[in-house]
C-alpha cells in the first residue's frame, strides 16, 4: 500500500476525516504496516497501550480477561479502530485483541499521533466524544452478555 493509499484510508475514518491533510500524511508516514496470523495478539489485557491500529483486512476479537475465564466481547473487520483509547490516556490495556483470521493493519504510534495533535483542540475533543461513545456501547455489550450467558458459556 502506497502512502497516498493510506491517507485516503485514514480519511474515511471519523477519528481523522477532519484532519489537515499534511497532519494525516505525516500521521500515514510515520504509522507502521503489520501483519497477524490467526491467533496472534495484537495487545494482551494489561499491557502497556502505546498504538491503535487500523485494519486493512481480515477479522479480530475483543476478549476480556477474567478470573472466571475469558469473555469475547466483539469482532471487528476492515476499518475498523482498535486500541485507539491508548492514544490519549496513559494506562494499560483493559482487553485482548487477537487475529480470527490473517489481518494486516495500520499500527499508530501514540507518540507520533500525540505530536500531530498537540495543535488540534477540535480534534482531540472530537476523540474524546467517539470513546466516551465507544465505552457506552461496549458497557452494553457487556451488560448484555452477563445478562443472557451463564457464567459457564462466558468461559473458554
Amino acid at each position: 500500500m502506497l502512502l497516498c493509499d493510506e491517507v485516503q484510508l485514514l480519511k474515511k475514518l471519523p477519528y481523522f476525516a477532519d484532519m489537515d491533510g499534511c497532519k494525516l500524511k505525516l500521521l500515514a508516514f510515520a504509522s507502521e504496516r503489520v501483519s497477524y496470523e490467526p491467533g496472534q495478539k495484537l495487545f494482551k489485557q494489561g499491557e502497556r497501550g502505546d498504538s491503535a491500529y487500523v485494519i486493512l483486512n481480515g477479522t479480530v476479537e475483543t476478549i476480556l480477561e477474567t478470573s472466571a475465564g475469558q469473555t469475547k466481547i466483539r469482532e471487528n473487520g476492515i476499518m475498523s479502530v482498535i486500541g485507539e483509547v491508548s492514544l490519549l490516556c496513559d494506562g494499560e490495556r483493559t482487553n485482548t485483541v487477537k487475529a480470527v483470521t490473517h489481518v494486516d493493519a495500520l499500527r499508530i504510534n501514540k507518540d507520533s499521533f500525540s505530536r500531530l495533535i498537540h495543535d488540534s483542540p477540535d480534534m482531540t475533543l472530537r476523540m474524546t466524544r467517539m470513546l466516551a461513545e465507544r465505552l457506552r456501547n461496549t458497557t452494553n455489550e457487556l451488560d448484555s452478555v452477563k445478562a443472557y450467558q451463564p457464567l459457564s458459556t462466558m468461559v473458554n
